[in-house]
């Protein structure tokens, strides 16, 4: 039998989803059985799965110690060498500045470095999240961010939060993100861009089509500049690579932007400035009227300005 005392960060999740993080080596079935047998319980107490488990709660679970063993794995310790930028942290949310090039999980090519990772050394060096105690809670970004896209990127701390904040990007109604986009050609006015977008599952790419899923970006004007423009654009949804394929839609790509741009373009700005990567940054969240946990947010504003490669290349322009 495993005996778990709640932490904090693990606070409001339900005792199944608990427990299948936990035992996380453990065949579905095993789990669904341990509950209709009545082996786990809290506070000696047999609870159902949808039981919200709470800070300081006596988790009781009734396994083989083999069982325990083959189930569970101690958590790989990774420490990252990503910097991490924090624009804004306390108690439950990280805000950070995500630099170009960073991964925000892993992927085949890179398992280390990554941002996620990154800020699970920081918080372990702080003290505040500990891979070998926190067994059913890792602190997760609550949106994405493209590995080329800089900006702000919010991380939760702990299992509430990170409900709170991903209801917060879903629903769009009490947070707005922000983008600085500089893109190809004059743009003479602010506009909206609604074209629905379809992803491709084989290649990755994402389109402009009648049967995809729904998308609106709005942008204004920020400045304009000899043969560019750069833009501010509002994302009214949030689809993958929405912003870079509604500005190329609308025959201003993004700059930079490999796989949606106008690849003259970038070859240029590459041979002049020794810049490769596509020009846009998640420059601002806004938070509205936000109720709950993270009611204290209501009204506050987050900024990240361009970096200073950026602001040389606009100056050049």
């Amino acid at each position: 039998m495993k005996e778990i005392i709640i932490s904090p960060l693990e606070n409001q999740q339900t005792a199944f989803k608990y427990v299948k993080k936990y035992l996380k080596d453990a065949p579905l079935s095993f789990i669904e059985k341990l509950f209709r047998k009545k082996d786990v319980k809290v506070n000696k107490h047999w609870v159902k799965k949808d039981y919200l488990l709470k800070t300081n709660d006596l988790l009781q679970i009734y396994v083989k110690d083999e069982q325990l063993e083959e189930f569970t794995k101690r958590p790989r310790q990774v420490a990252a060498s990503v910097k991490i930028m924090v624009v804004y942290e306390d108690e439950n949310i990280l805000i950070l500045n995500k630099p170009k090039g960073v991964l925000v999980h892993e992927d085949k090519n890179e398992k280390v470095n990554t941002l996620a990772n990154g800020v699970i050394t920081y918080l372990t060096n702080k003290g505040e999240y500990s891979p070998l105690f926190n067994n059913a809670f890792t602190p997760a970004p609550c949106h994405r961010l493209d590995r080329n896209t800089s900006g702000l990127i919010v991380f939760a701390k702990n299992f509430e939060s990170l409900q709170a904040m991903e209801k917060l990007f879903k629903e769009k109604s009490s947070l707005d993100k922000y983008y600085l986009a500089l893109v190809v050609g004059e743009v003479n006015s602010d506009g909206v861009v609604n074209a629905p977008l379809k992803k491709d599952a084989t290649s990755g790419l994402v389109r402009v089509a009648k049967d995809g899923k729904t998308a609106i970006s709005e942008y204004q004007v920020v400045k304009k500049l000899h043969g560019y423009t750069l833009l501010k654009i509002h994302l009214i949804t949030g689809r993958t690579h929405q912003i870079r394929v509604h500005m190329a839609y609308i025959h201003h790509p993004v700059v930079g932007d490999g796989k949606y741009g106008d690849f003259k373009v970038n070859r240029d700005f590459k041979a002049k400035y020794k810049y490769d990567t596509q020009f846009l940054c998640a420059n601002e969240l806004h938070f509205d009227k936000v109720t709950g946990k993270l009611a204290y947010l209501s009204n506050k504003t987050f900024h990240q300005d361009l970096s200073d490669k950026e602001k040389a290349i606009l100056a050049s322009l």
